[in-house]
């Protein structure tokens, strides 16, 4: 017969994630396909200066990880944000950040398993996109009904592949450019020479009525971020929060600043921009375009193949895989947490005997599983469509975490409580957040995303009618 003892633990998550743990997801929630896939759109908008586009909504993304990690290390908690925002907005902010962030992970899951199918038909173009994702898709959310220790070891894993890759592309660039052995078309020079830095300007209506340049790209880079916000999911399975969450939090800078832009600059130098298309990965490209040439490497020549595109290619599939990853993990938990604060059905609370939410797995599955059929039904549109709803979603998750920020400070002072691990200026930085993501939502309404948009009210109007009829039942 089972104690009390017992009985509660089956209703709680156990903290099985490590340190190592905690920071190569931190680092892998932050290297994905918005970095090797959702480049490609943006530079053909906007040119080298996506490079200033990336560091820009980079500050604003470490900004708000901070104002996060000062909640989470004060109250590591099940459900992050939406347990901060129900106890310091109230019930329907809880409710409404809850199920916003659960929406995004979903569309998110959806991106890339879209993105999946892309990197699969590099190597057979003749597989269809749904049938590559159908595939992965059974495989991640079977490795999520382990442990969390299995979903912490097998990201851990993910995200050292592509860090090593990174880096290594980094430098092997580098050597490329300086050596001077990239070919006659790889130059630093191509930053600026073909039109400029700002080669379509910053904001510039075409022809044909839409627009071009950085501030136009700006929507787009703002997907590259979504992801980081995993650090506060972690909370209520990580050890020993206080000192691993802050550790992983205040590396995000450095990791903007390494994995992005510099890896950005690499990437625009060794090829010209104009080579750079929307429908593959721009690091997979400008290397399967060295195929054939040769260099030399301590005093040997060695001759480009199409070896060096293919593991790219694999390496970029990889990083599609650890998002998707974290999407079912972190979607499960937010499930889990909403569960527990009564924003969501108390079946989803349930815990296989791994201490995993599976209930919370299957919902969230089912879900992305419309993903499978959007790319049987529209393969060439369905990126496109999924990025632009992604960024909304993501916006209102943003400003939902910095407005709670600013509760739970003025809560925190009138307690003369002095928290732990304080974000950086506060209060401007908050403010600073807010202008930027208005005016991401300004960008995308005078743009071709002007539907995501129009969609934001409505779909707060779907979340409110949804809490009411909730509040009802209950």
């Amino acid at each position: 017969m089972k104690n009390n003892h017992d009985a509660a633990e089956e209703t709680q998550l156990k903290r099985g994630l490590t340190n190592r743990h905690i920071q190569l997801i931190a680092l892998g929630g932050s290297i994905g396909t918005g970095l090797f896939l959702g480049i490609g759109p943006a530079a053909v908008l906007a040119g080298p200066s996506v490079i200033l586009g990336y560091a820009i909504a980079g500050i604003i993304a470490f900004f708000i990880m901070r104002q996060l990690g000062e909640m989470v290390v004060e109250e590591p908690v099940s459900g992050s944000f939406s347990y901060f925002a129900y106890k310091y907005c109230g019930s329907f902010a809880g409710f409404a950040s809850g199920w916003n962030y659960w929406i995004l992970y979903i569309l998110v899951s959806m991106a890339e398993l879209t993105a999946i199918g892309v990197y699969v038909q590099f190597w057979w173009p003749e597989i269809p996109l749904w049938a590559s994702s159908l595939f992965f898709f059974l495989v991640i959310n079977a490795l999520n009904f382990a442990s969390v220790k299995v979903y912490g070891e097998t990201e851990f894993w993910f995200s050292i592949i592509k860090v090593v890759a990174i880096i290594a592309m980094i430098l092997f660039g580098t050597y490329l450019l300086i050596s001077g052995t990239g070919g006659e078309h790889a130059t630093i020079h191509n930053l600026y020479n073909d039109g400029g830095f700002f080669p379509k300007g910053f904001f510039e209506k075409t022809a044909n009525g839409n627009f071009q340049g950085l501030l136009s790209a700006m929507a787009l880079i703002m997907f590259s971020f979504g992801g980081l916000e995993l650090i506060g999911i972690t909370a209520a399975e990580a050890e020993n929060p206080e000192k691993n969450i802050p550790k992983a939090t205040n590396q995000v800078i450095y990791r903007i600043l390494i994995f992005y832009v510099g890896a950005l600059v690499i990437l625009f130098a060794l090829s010209p921009w104009r080579q750079i298309t929307t429908d593959s990965s721009p690091f997979v490209m400008v290397f399967q375009n060295l195929n054939g040439m040769e260099f030399t490497l301590f005093g040997q020549k060695i001759f480009f193949t199409k070896l060096i595109a293919n593991v790219l290619n694999l390496i970029v599939l990889t990083a599609a895989l650890s998002v998707y990853n974290s999407s079912v993990y972190s979607n499960s938990r937010m499930l889990f947490g909403l569960a527990d604060q009564g924003s969501a059905p108390k079946f989803l609370k349930k815990l296989n005997k791994h201490s995993v939410p599976v209930n919370a797995i299957l919902i969230s599955s089912c879900f992305a599983a419309i993903c499978i059929l959007i790319n049987k039904i529209m393969p060439e549109e369905a990126f496109s469509i999924l990025m632009s709803l992604v960024v909304s979603c993501l916006v209102i998750n943003w400003v939902m975490i910095s407005y709670t920020h600013l509760q739970f400070r003025r809560a925190k002072d009138e307690e003369n409580t002095k928290t732990k691990f304080a974000s950086i200026f506060y209060p401007v930085s908050n403010y600073i957040c807010f202008a930027f993501l208005l005016g991401i939502l300004a960008i995308m309404w005078m743009t071709n995303m002007k539907i995501s948009v129009e969609l934001i009210p409505i779909w707060l109007g779907i979340l409110f009618l949804f809490y009411k009829i909730f509040k009802v039942k209950k």
